[in-house]
């Protein structure tokens, strides 16, 4: 039977290597955080070096999202509020009058304070020169919700539909920063978005949609 052969003492790293070692990976980890994963995380860029990544900006996009979702969820409970259930007995009559200018109260205030709540969001990252597609299935009559914006320039876009041997074009643009408004569907397929980046730098496009249908996914 072979036995392996054990190290002899001048083979094993010292004291001293061994420190060294950690050190160095411990200096490495700390670099990394600071230029890496805070500016791309958390959007804290002591260094500069994440901006010059183009990490900082991911960390913004990042952080502005959170913000928002935390924003969707005080609306989902506001309207929840503004909504009660028919349910009061004829012994709350008393209350009836005072119940109702309260949820009026809060109708109004949720008409001008309550935001979109969006279903899916999708960040889109375009290089120079480089297009995306992103597609809705829907049927025929349905209608979807959408809000878009292209962060460190203008992109192009058309917005289109296909499926089954069908095709149409709905609306295209060139240059144009952001957009929002409502897609129905001519037919049952796929109906979405393609985007060009025509600019000399990165470009992040950050899609919210909401409404009538099955998933939405990425095609290109």
């Amino acid at each position: 039977m072979y036995n392996t052969d054990k190290p002899n003492r001048a083979e094993l790293p010292t004291t001293k290597q061994l420190v060294r070692s950690t050190l160095i990976a411990v200096g490495a980890a700390i670099a990394l955080l600071i230029t890496v994963i805070l500016p791309a995380e958390y959007a804290v860029d002591p260094t500069g070096v994440g901006k010059v990544l183009g990490l900082a900006e991911m960390g913004e996009i990042k952080a502005q999202l959170a913000r928002e979702a935390e924003e969707d969820q005080a609306n989902i409970a506001v309207a929840a509020i503004s909504n009660p259930r028919q349910n009061e007995s004829a012994k709350e009559e008393p209350r009836v009058v005072s119940q109702q200018v309260e949820i009026a109260s809060l109708k109004a205030e949720s008409a001008v304070t309550i935001a979109p709540v969006w279903k899916d969001r999708m960040m889109i990252a375009l290089k120079p020169g480089q297009g995306a597609e992103v597609k809705l299935l829907m049927e025929k009559g349905q209608i979807a919700q959408f809000e878009w914006v292209a962060k460190g320039g203008p992109v192009n876009f058309d917005t289109h539909g296909d499926g089954n041997g069908n095709s149409i074009s709905y609306e295209k643009g060139r240059g144009v920063p952001d957009d929002k408004g409502e897609l129905e569907a001519a037919f049952t397929g796929n109906h979405g978005w393609f985007f060009r980046n025509r600019n000399d730098k990165t470009v992040m496009v950050i899609l919210k949609t909401n409404g009538d249908y099955a998933e939405m996914k990425r095609v290109l």
